[in-house]
This record gives C-alpha cells, sequence and structure tokens, in this order.
C-alpha cells in the first residue's frame, strides 16, 4: 500500500463531497485519535502532580531563580 497515494486519494474524495455527514466523521475520527497525556498516566503520578499543585495552592514552594542564587 502506497500510503501517500492513498491520503492524496483521500484528499479527493473529501474535496468532492458535499455530504456534512462524512465530514463530521472524519472530524470525529481525528478528535478520537488525540489522547490526554493525563490519561496515559499511572495512578501514582497523578497522585504526585495533585500533591504538588496542593503545595504551590499553600505556598509551600521555592522560585528557580531563588533556589540557584543560593547554591551559587
Amino acid at each position: 500500500m502506497d500510503i501517500q497515494f492513498e491520503k492524496s486519494e483521500l484528499m479527493k474524495k473529501l474535496e468532492a463531497t458535499n455530504d456534512i455527514s462524512i465530514i463530521e466523521a472524519i472530524k470525529k475520527i481525528f478528535k478520537s485519535e488525540k489522547k490526554d497525556f493525563w490519561d496515559e498516566l499511572t495512578q501514582e503520578q497523578k497522585d504526585e502532580i495533585e500533591e504538588g499543585e496542593r503545595q504551590i495552592e499553600r505556598g509551600e514552594f521555592v522560585l528557580y531563580e531563588d533556589l540557584m542564587k543560593k547554591y551559587r
């Protein structure tokens, strides 16, 4: 299968159609391909990120610039 040829043929068909249901179906396919990185994380990783966000909200953090000044 020549992927470039197949893509070209699909683009021609898409350009020629006026059927909105086909266009919507194609859009739906591409939207479903996009994955949210959050869904790919383990529960432990999600918990650590959420804890980090809570620490920031409580003001429990050090700015990168301040940390670098301390150790230079």
